[in-house]
């Protein structure tokens, strides 16, 4: 009976056994850890289980097999391996000093007397066991935490289990992968180093296999993902406790004491995603008194209660800006009728920050034609919106040295304008020309100028010297891009050899588009910079002229393209407008093909290159070249192949005119007159983009542009290339008349 006794209570025992440690779940740390589940100690009676219990007070020296810390001691040490440090400021850099972040605030973990008064959020290793707990639950891994060389091990899958980690290896580089939270861990076994973001890192001891589960230093996971941790008796406690975030940043990059606005941009992050149940700011000013540094400090609470570290900036604050002086001279105080005004602009600020775009002159001529005292004004505006402003008053005597009419034709600075009566131009006499032409084909797309839908509004086939003009309103209501697409339709490769390009836009301006594009094509024609070969296979198409696509159009906005180019075959050439994230190849085969508006012009036009030769004397007297005019001036004929109709290059747009004039006498003034109304362009004048007109447009028949003016002694050969602006309006006249004599 005894031993019938003794039996039964040794199988109720090793029944008790198996109830808390099955033994399908005992190393279920290397596998599914969540089958590791044994025991939920916080619900376990007393005599189920015993819960290991450490006095830190009484166990405090340890042994050989008891040493928690990576430094081999067993004190109860609140020991972040590698605080928290506070994010990195986002930039806030000022003419002085940089913008630098706070020191950080590290919170320290509670002492723990056992796994019952851990509480949430703590993960806690037994020294020298396989027993782990979190949050009232305990699992077991298959390898104990263990103490080698003084070095804390834990099997990686244990802790990236428990910690919320994700793992995975890289069979290429042959690591151990860990993330969370965007940061990424790599280990290599058998190495003292692994790589936290891509920065390779020494860890306290290396990483190894053991009965074929990765061990690392427990440390090399705190350090890297700032877990706070304590080593308490035989136990590790890591604090997983996530607080919530919170960063901002301010602007504007220069701060100045009593007149800046500060403008605080927060980021804030709760655990949960829930919303932000408090904040509190310390040092923050809207607008700072006193210049120096200052430090602002930002915190928030989540719905638990539980507070961000501090995140702090520490703002350097200018003292007030000081507005600009306006300064300037005159070569003297007096002056006679007519006689030129020299200014010099002396004006200064204190950070050398003037605006020169916003600089005023009130009065400021280049002469005064009526005797008395003038005033002159300057005012200067800073990179801050100060302004200064200074005047000076000069005497204009009795005297006159040249009456308007003689002084503005002599003195008028190149690419400005003086009034004339323009009725009288077209009673000048016409000059004739030897007209000659390039053979070049010009593909006009400016129809329907005002594109209202996505579609192709061009598509034209050429060989050899090829001009594509293009300019066009966005109308669809959104955001589009233009192309050029080359398409090579025959069975041999196709060459392309881009020239000159010249791009302008988007603007809502259409004058401002356009004279850009003629500026920055005659700079292309001048540099070579823009050239490029570029090879088409059989069938294949590529977007060229790439300048007009890399900018996204917005509603209401133009953009002007003028281009050369050669190619070696015919190529089929579409000009397409599509929606700014649309596949412009792709689209083509879809794209409805827009008809023209019949106000515009579109076709196609060949031998667009006039050239107009002037071999006898001109400038002696009053006489005129007339372009664009469709008289002494024909418009280039040609043919619209998507509306299969003839047409007329009205204004000849596209056209480059080149015209040269083999004598031109001296004391002869060049000048550009528009006659069909508001132009805004360049024109090229001996390898010269010059300006019609400086700052602004030639408005009416009144404003004459000066270009060019000959010398006083010998006759001179001139060349002049034009080529009319996208978005003016045509024709024009280039007017050649003798100067009135200089005086002393």
């Amino acid at each position: 009976m005894k031993f019938k006794k003794s039996f039964l209570v040794a199988v109720l025992a090793s029944t008790q056994i198996v109830a808390a440690y099955p033994a399908s779940q005992a190393f279920a740390a290397e596998g599914d850890t969540d089958t590791g589940i044994v025991q939920d100690v916080y619900d376990n009676a007393p005599n189920t289980y015993t819960v290991p219990s450490i006095n830190p007070a009484t166990d405090t020296t340890g042994t050989d097999d008891q040493t928690g810390a990576d430094d081999g001691t067993t004190e109860d040490t609140t020991s972040p391996a590698d605080p928290a440090t506070t994010p990195a400021v986002p930039a806030t850099p000022t003419p002085t000093a940089p913008t630098t972040p706070a020191e950080p605030t590290t919170s320290q973990p509670s002492v723990v007397t056992d796994v019952y008064s851990a509480g949430p959020n703590k993960l806690i290793f037994m020294m020298n066991s396989n027993q782990i707990y979190r949050d009232g639950k305990l699992y077991y891994s298959n390898q104990p935490m263990t103490v080698k060389n003084g070095v804390s091990y834990v099997s990686v899958r244990a802790l990236v289990e428990r910690v919320g980690l994700t793992l995975t290896y890289d069979s290429k580089t042959k690591e151990t992968v860990m993330k969370k939270d965007g940061k990424e861990l790599r280990f290599t076994t058998d190495s003292k180093y692994y790589t936290v973001d891509g920065v390779r890192t020494l860890m306290k001891g290396p990483s190894y296999q053991q009965k074929s589960v990765f061990m690392v230093p427990l440390t090399s996971i705190t350090a890297a993902l700032n877990i706070p941790y304590t080593v308490q008796g035989k136990m590790v406690i890591m604090d997983l406790q996530v607080k919530p975030t919170a960063s901002f940043t301010v602007s504007p990059t220069a701060i100045y004491a009593t007149q800046t606005t500060v403008q605080y941009t927060t980021k804030t992050k709760t655990p949960d995603g829930g919303p932000v149940a408090d904040e509190r700011w310390t040092g923050r000013e809207d607008i700072f008194a006193e210049a120096g540094s200052h430090v602002v400090t930002y915190q928030i609470m989540d719905s638990a209660g539980q507070w961000s570290d501090p995140y702090t900036v520490t703002i350097n604050v200018l003292p007030p800006n000081q507005p600009p002086v306006a300064m300037f001279t005159t070569n003297s105080e007096s002056y006679r009728m007519g006689e030129v005004i020299n200014y010099t602009d002396m004006s200064t600020d204190d950070e050398n920050a003037i605006d020169a775009g916003k600089t005023q002159w009130v009065n400021k001529e280049l002469a005064f034609f009526t005797p008395g005292p003038q005033t002159i004004t300057l005012t200067v505006t800073d990179k801050h919106g100060a302004t200064g402003t200074y005047s000076k008053t000069i005497n204009i005597t009795n005297d006159t040295l040249y009456t308007a009419e003689q002084f503005y034709p002599l003195f008028t600075p190149i690419g400005d304008s003086f009034n004339i009566n323009g009725a009288e131009i077209p009673t000048w006499q016409t000059m004739t020309s030897e007209v000659t032409s390039e053979p070049v084909r010009l593909i006009r797309s400016n129809s329907p100028e005002r594109t209202l839908s996505e579609g192709i509004v061009y598509q034209e086939n050429a060989s050899g010297p090829t001009r594509i003009m293009v300019h066009h309103v966005n109308e669809t209501g959104k955001r589009v891009k233009m192309y050029v697409i080359a398409t090579n339709t025959n069975a041999t490769p196709a060459t392309l050899n881009i020239q000159d390009v010249g791009f302008g836009g988007p603007n809502v301006y259409a004058t401002a588009a356009g004279k850009v594009s003629i500026d920055r094509y005659y700079k292309s024609l001048q540099s070579g910079t823009d050239a490029q070969t570029v090879v088409i296979q059989p069938g294949q198409s590529q977007i060229i002229f790439n300048q007009l696509n890399a900018t996204t159009i917005k509603p209401d906005n133009v953009i002007s393209l003028y281009g050369d180019l050669v190619s070696d075959a015919t190529v089929q050439y579409t000009v397409m407008m599509v929606d700014e994230n649309a596949d412009p190849i792709a689209s083509m085969a879809t794209l409805p093909k827009l008809d023209r508006d019949g106000i515009h012009n579109r076709g196609t036009y060949d031998n667009a290159t006039r050239i107009m030769h002037v071999p006898g004397l001109i400038g002696n007297s009053n006489v005129r070249i007339p372009l664009g005019d469709n008289n002494s001036d024909p418009n280039l004929t040609g043919t619209d192949p998507m509306s299969m109709t003839e047409a007329s290059n009205a204004g000849n747009f596209g056209v480059l005119y080149k015209i040269k004039l083999d004598m031109v006498a001296p004391n002869t003034l060049i000048s550009f007159n528009a006659r069909g109304g508001r132009y805004s362009g360049y024109i090229f004048v001996n390898g010269v983009s010059t300006p019609i007109k400086n700052n602004g447009a030639a408005t009416s028949a009144n404003d004459n542009v000066v270009i060019y003016r000959t010398g006083a002694l010998d006759t001179e050969s001139v060349e002049i290339w034009f080529t009319a602006a996208p978005g003016s309006n045509l024709p024009v006249n280039l007017l050649f008349n003798q100067l009135p004599a200089k005086k002393q």
